[in-house]
């Protein structure tokens, strides 16, 4: 098959042919269809992620057709179409077995843990864990946009930031992540505030739903009091999609008292936290780190009732060819919307 590889981190990619994959006996083999472009994928080529090896192959949020599937598999079969969350989990530990599946014992990512799809193929372990069925309407494109981005700011808004409606949300950086955390927010009927320094990404944030939009390269007396002004004293809950010292002070520092800060974003340099303020006004501090394929319904029956429109995030769509250079570009700005690769396309 063609895949990306990379033999060194932060070295050039290219694209060549490497050995198809093989079904585990409880794993699966995807024919990818779409899979999306991610700072994430970014951060595993520079050496950011302990868990990539090279020689390496990128590329976790992905969407297709299950090619073969194992001896032990139940509940799937080849032509189905399925999407994976991409933390997949054993099915077997102790947090799997009350329901976190995102923060799994055994955990596995493709991409990262193993080999991922940015390929024509990509092997799935423990699928009947991890495979969600697509409906037949969903475009792969727009499924592939939900494995990790989507989902993720779906568990970080619903579930860890227990969003609620009338409720002030900031989201800082509107990157893919961002994007589909302001869609969902407003969805859910929260007010939003929607940070970033693209007037690009900043109308699309506007377009989805966000209430109020900031240039944070230009909000006078910093984003921070830009964003407490906005809101009346601060917003009740506001998430650091990007995952940058800065965006994840300014989070904090948006937030009125007993306010609920997600980070989202990765932070692989560490930051300094204001702990002062974090004490004297109570504020929670929460990480989000994917969603359990056995969380996905809620989200998926609001994508089919049409509140949730993740098709829309949908920007760009490019080959394997172009991934090398589309990747390393990832390192200066996460670019408006998400671009979805599509390996099958010559």
């Amino acid at each position: 098959m063609r895949a990306v590889v990379f033999e060194e981190f932060g070295k050039p990619l290219e694209v060549r042919e490497v050995p198809d994959p093989v079904a585990s006996r409880d794993g699966a083999v995807i024919r990818v269809e779409a899979t999306g472009l991610c700072r994430s994928d970014w951060h595993g080529w520079m050496g950011h992620d302990p868990d990539v090896a090279v020689p390496h192959v990128p590329g976790h949020e992905l969407a297709g057709v299950i090619e073969s599937v194992g001896e032990d598999v139940r509940g799937h079969r080849p032509g189905d179409r399925v999407t994976v969350p991409f933390i997949c989990a054993c099915g077997r530990c102790a947090a799997c077995a009350r329901g976190a599946q995102q923060v799994c014992e055994r955990q596995e990512q493709p991409g990262f843990t193993h080999w991922g799809s940015f390929a024509e193929y990509v092997p799935v372990h423990h699928a009947d864990v991890n495979l969600v069925a697509l409906p037949d309407a969903m475009p792969f494109a727009t499924a592939a946009s939900l494995g990790c981005r989507f989902a993720t700011a779906f568990r970080a808004v619903v579930g860890q930031g227990r969003a609620r409606a009338g409720e002030w949300v900031a989201v800082h950086g509107c990157g893919g992540v961002g994007l589909s955390a302001v869609m969902i927010a407003a969805a859910c009927g929260a007010r939003v505030v929607a940070v970033d320094v693209s007037p690009g990404a900043l109308e699309l944030a506007r377009s989805f739903g966000a209430e109020v939009c900031l240039d944070a390269s230009g909000a006078a007396g910093g984003v921070a009091e830009a964003v407490r002004e906005a809101t009346g004293g601060g917003a009740h809950l506001s998430l650091d999609a990007l995952g940058s010292p800065t965006t994840c002070v300014n989070s904090l520092d948006s937030l009125r008292r007993q306010g609920r800060h997600v980070q989202v974003g990765l932070l692989p340099q560490g930051v300094q936290l204001p702990m002062g303020r974090l004490v004297a006004l109570e504020l929670e501090i929460l990480g989000s780190h994917g969603m359990a394929a056995h969380a996905y319904p809620e989200m998926m029956a609001m994508v089919a009732s049409g509140a949730l429109r993740p098709d829309r995030l949908v920007t760009a769509e490019i080959g394997l060819d172009d991934v090398p250079a589309a990747l390393a570009a990832l390192g200066d700005a996460s670019g408006a919307g998400v671009t979805v690769i599509a390996p099958q396309r010559r």
